[in-house]
């Protein structure tokens, strides 16, 4: 069995400033060209909070803390176009210092505020799912076959 065989785990966090905004950045490369919450990948032996603090810092230059878990999504538009299925834990914390800024340009052509109600489009699935969640303060929200 290879690792195509099985879902792969990531990680997104919704970060909120003090107006009540989030960040999204503008995705290159993969997931291109798609706005998203900032995350990545699990990986081996890291707690999710873990993982949250290190993607934030590895793509905006912000140190957040306290990130607490608060939904999951499956994520099958992009298993449906890329053959990649995920499971995304999803992580939100208004606590956060330092200078945003594009730490990986290959990736990321923007860091933006916005209001969560009103997103940047294209969006990518498991980023508008996750602020659905957050949203609807609910931990899952499904989705139909004829959604994706």
């Amino acid at each position: 069995m290879t690792t195509k065989d099985r879902p792969r785990v990531g990680i997104g966090i919704i970060v909120e400033n003090s107006e009540g905004k989030i960040l999204i950045g503008k995705r290159k490369g993969s997931h291109a060209p798609f706005y998203s919450i900032p995350g990545g990948n699990l990986e081996i032996g890291e707690t999710f909070e873990k993982a949250a603090t290190r993607e934030i810092k590895e793509e905006t230059n912000l140190i957040i803390k306290n990130p607490q878990v608060i939904a999951v999504t499956n994520n099958l538009e992009t298993f449906n176009k890329e053959l990649l299925h995920y499971i995304s834990i999803i992580l939100h914390t208004k606590t956060f210092k330092g200078q945003l800024k594009i730490m990986e340009p290959a990736k990321c052509d923007e860091w933006i505020w916005c209001n969560p109600k009103e997103l940047p489009q294209p969006h990518f699935d498991a980023s508008r799912l996750g602020i659905e969640c957050y949203l609807k303060n609910k931990v899952y929200v499904g989705i139909t076959d004829s959604s994706i």
